[in-house]
């Protein structure tokens, strides 16, 4: 689809002038004679750019402007101005717009700027985009008592500057606690920087930390940044830092102190401003009181403690956390979005989710690759979760359970990218034939590209031959 320009000057040789080179350019092009009827006319379709006169009787260019912009933030305003000025600019550009133009115009530069111009817009469009994906990506699901009071505990905290110790069990979901905290906080738009403490080899953890100096030690070929440099001005999240041994403590609560260190192998002390969040599964108490964990650091990062409830004490969020994922995989992989009948979900509300949100995400991947239709029954539920079914007869008895299994469920692989595209290939060849062979057809109905249909069938090696 060709991008939307509108021409906005209450001179008709221009607007024509404009329209036509701009038309020739392949553009999509609306015209407006007066601030009003820009006003008008940007709300009713809003298009990619607008070319904006600054000189019209009535409603001014930059009044024009500056209601727009109150109406759409991100709109993209090129002015054009015959009595420029450099004050003039200035208000411009400070108002929002994206660039100033002095007339008389030349055609050329104006089609260049209007390149220039649109490809920004596309940029920041495409970054928004990301970035709403991600933020949904790490998305505090959850109506339950238990989450209304995280969410009040991060509205608290978040807009300080304290440290908070977010405790709670493996995959409950410590650090999307903490991306909420920085979200809230006034360093939103700075780095957040996550380090798994758990992960990370005694012997590197320090340089991973704070950097090395090229030469301090065998295998530093170059210099490197550590992530306490990385995070300056943000937010450095040590998760499992439980899991750290007592010397790399010492030179945390060394830097937590000063706000400066120094690299390995290095003698510059580094300044820098980082909010340190952490997180454990352990109980740091215990740890203490074992010598594992020192008492100073554990003071130091507790000014605001955050528990975040395992997922059995909110069984009410998983229908919503159920749909949430559905979605994002979906999305991701362009699958069609599946239902739970009301046993399923009575199933997986019954459960105990021992893994927590971490177990659920992944249970529903795998229910959406390997499940085959578009509704997830209480017989798929159990056996995903090895569960008896609501009604089961007590082990005790001679009676048996066997549900129904597909059985791609039941082939060994060494992967979920393998289980993914054995399902895929299943699914693929089964509408193709629905269809008659019709790639066409089944395109639409797997709601893909013809193109991408034809790269899956070479890629899954699916058999194009009707059966006899």
């Amino acid at each position: 689809m060709s991008a939307s320009i509108l021409v906005v000057d209450d001179e008709e040789a221009i607007v024509s002038s404009l329209s036509s080179i701009l038309q020739d350019e392949g553009y999509e092009v609306s015209v407006a004679k007066s601030g009003a009827e820009a006003l008008k006319t940007y709300m009713a379709d809003p298009p990619d750019l607008m070319l904006l006169d600054i000189w019209m009787p009535d409603m001014d260019g930059l009044e024009t402007l500056r209601r727009i912009r109150e109406f759409v933030p991100t709109a993209q305003v090129m002015v054009m101005s015959g009595h420029g000025s450099i004050e003039t600019a200035v208000k411009a550009i400070k108002l929002g717009a994206y660039d100033y133009i002095e007339k008389p115009l030349s055609l050329e530069n104006v089609t260049l700027r209007v390149k220039h111009a649109l490809e920004q817009y596309r940029l920041e469009e495409e970054n928004r985009s990301l970035r709403t994906k991600v933020q949904r990506k790490f998305e505090l699901v959850g109506q339950s008592p238990a989450m209304q009071q995280l969410r009040q505990l991060i509205d608290t905290a978040g807009p300080t500057n304290s440290r908070v110790l977010v405790g709670g069990e493996n995959g409950t979901g410590k650090e999307l606690v903490a991306r909420a905290i920085h979200l809230q906080s006034a360093r939103a738009d700075r780095p957040f920087v996550a380090v798994n403490c758990a992960a990370i080899p005694e012997t590197l953890i320090e340089s991973e930390l704070f950097g090395h100096e090229k030469g301090s030690f065998s295998g530093a070929t170059s210099m490197k940044r550590g992530q306490f440099e990385q995070a300056d001005g943000g937010t450095l999240f040590l998760d499992e830092i439980g899991d750290m041994s007592l010397n790399t403590q010492a030179k945390v609560l060394r830097a937590l102190q000063e706000q400066q260190f120094t690299r390995v192998g290095g003698t510059k002390l580094l300044k820098v401003d980082v909010r340190v969040l952490a997180a454990s599964n352990k109980d740091l108490m215990k740890e203490i009181e074992k010598g594992a964990f020192r008492e100073d650091l554990y003071y130091r990062l507790n000014v605001v403690p955050i528990v975040v409830p395992p997922l059995r004490e909110r069984h009410e969020d998983i229908p919503l956390l159920i749909r949430h994922f559905m979605k994002l995989h979906a999305e991701e992989q362009g699958l069609r979005m599946k239902e739970v009948t009301p046993e399923a979900m009575n199933v997986f509300q019954q459960y105990e989710w021992p893994g927590n949100i971490r177990e659920l995400r992944n249970l529903i991947e795998r229910l959406m690759i390997m499940v085959p239709g578009n509704v997830i029954d209480v017989a798929q539920a159990t056996t995903s979760l090895q569960v008896k079914p609501p009604g089961a007869v007590p082990a005790t008895t001679n009676a048996t359970i066997q549900p129904v299994v597909h059985p791609l469920l039941t082939q060994p692989y060494d992967s979920l990218r393998d289980a993914r595209n054995a399902f895929e290939k299943e699914y693929i060849g089964r509408k193709l034939r629905e269809h008659h062979w019709n790639i066409s057809r089944t395109a639409e109905d797997l709601k893909i590209e013809r193109s991408h249909l034809h790269r899956k069938i070479k890629l899954l090696d699916v058999e194009m031959r009707p059966e006899a």
